[in-house]
C-alpha cells in the first residue's frame, strides 16, 4: 500500500482504542483502566523503527500520562473534546503533512481527524460512522490488541515486519518494557 509508506507518525485515541472503553471507578474516586500488553509491545517496536507516537484523548487522568511515559510517548493531549487543534499542533511540531499520519479512533469525536489523515484506522468496536470512513477496520477491539493489529498491518505493508522478526530472531531487540 503506497499510502502506508508515507506514514511517520501514529496518533491514537485512548478510550475504545488503547482500552476497551470501560471504566472501573471505586469509592473515593479511584479509577482503573486496563491496557493491552501486545499493544504496548507494538508501540515500542514501531518506535524503535523510527515511528513517532502521540495521544489525543477527551479524558484527563494521570493513568494515561503514566502509560504514555512507560511506552515513551511524549506527546499527550488530554481533555480534547475537539481533537483537531491538538492534531494540528502535532503536525506543526513535527513538520508533518496529513498523509504522513496514521490515526486510530473509535468514536464520532475522532471523525475530523480520521477524514484528514493519510491512513485512518478504526477498531472492531468503533461506531458505524467511524468504520465507514476508515481505511482499515481491525478484527480486534480496542484494549484487546487492536493497536497492535494496526501496527502489524503497517509494518507488514511497508516491509518492516520482516526486519523486526529478523532482529528478534537474532536477539537484537532486548530490554523491551511494555
Amino acid at each position: 500500500m503506497h499510502k502506508l509508506k508515507k506514514i511517520k507518525m501514529i496518533v491514537l485515541d485512548v478510550d475504545g482504542v488503547l482500552t476497551d472503553a470501560g471504566l472501573m471507578m471505586g469509592v473515593g474516586g479511584f479509577e482503573y483502566m486496563k491496557f493491552n500488553v501486545q499493544d504496548g509491545a507494538g508501540i515500542v517496536m514501531a518506535r524503535r523503527l523510527g515511528y513517532q507516537f502521540a495521544i489525543i484523548t477527551g479524558r484527563k487522568t494521570r493513568i494515561i500520562l503514566n502509560r504514555a511515559k512507560h511506552l515513551g510517548i511524549m506527546d499527550v493531549y488530554q481533555q480534547q473534546i475537539d481533537k483537531l487543534p491538538a492534531y494540528l499542533k502535532i503536525l506543526a511540531k513535527y513538520e508533518l503533512k496529513d498523509e504522513q499520519v496514521l490515526y486510530m479512533g473509535d468514536d464520532i469525536l475522532d471523525i475530523p481527524i480520521l477524514q484528514r489523515v493519510g491512513f485512518a484506522v478504526a477498531p472492531a468496536n468503533g461506531v458505524a460512522e467511524v468504520k465507514q470512513i476508515a481505511d482499515l477496520v481491525t478484527k480486534r477491539s480496542g484494549g484487546e490488541g487492536a493497536v497492535r493489529e494496526a501496527i502489524d498491518y503497517l509494518l507488514m505493508h511497508t516491509g518492516l515486519k520482516k526486519i523486526v522478526l529478523d532482529r528478534i530472531r537474532k536477539g537484537k531487540i532486548v530490554g523491551v518494557s511494555v
